[in-house]
């Protein structure tokens, strides 16, 4: 739950490899890495975190925090 309201803001965590590193362009769709959805920002940032320090090696690979909560109600105005 987030700590603001205790309203649940659903986050999404994903990466892959990049063709290059100047652009959010991805190499192979089919290889896309699909971590998990998470309750808040701050689980989310921890699973992205292990995953972009476990992938460290590899310039290419990104992960990326989707803040799916906007998606859903963009309406709304969240802070994170």
């Amino acid at each position: 739950m987030s700590d603001e309201d205790g309203k649940q803001l659903l986050h999404f965590v994903f990466g892959g490899e990049l063709k290059n590193t100047a652009e959010v362009e991805f190499k192979d769709l089919n290889k896309l890495d699909f971590v998990g959805m998470y309750p808040n920002f701050a689980e989310a940032r921890k699973a992205w975190r292990a995953k972009a320090q476990a992938t460290v090696d590899n310039a290419q690979m990104r992960y990326f925090v989707v803040h799916m909560h906007r998606l859903l109600e963009p309406d709304d105005d969240h802070q994170h």
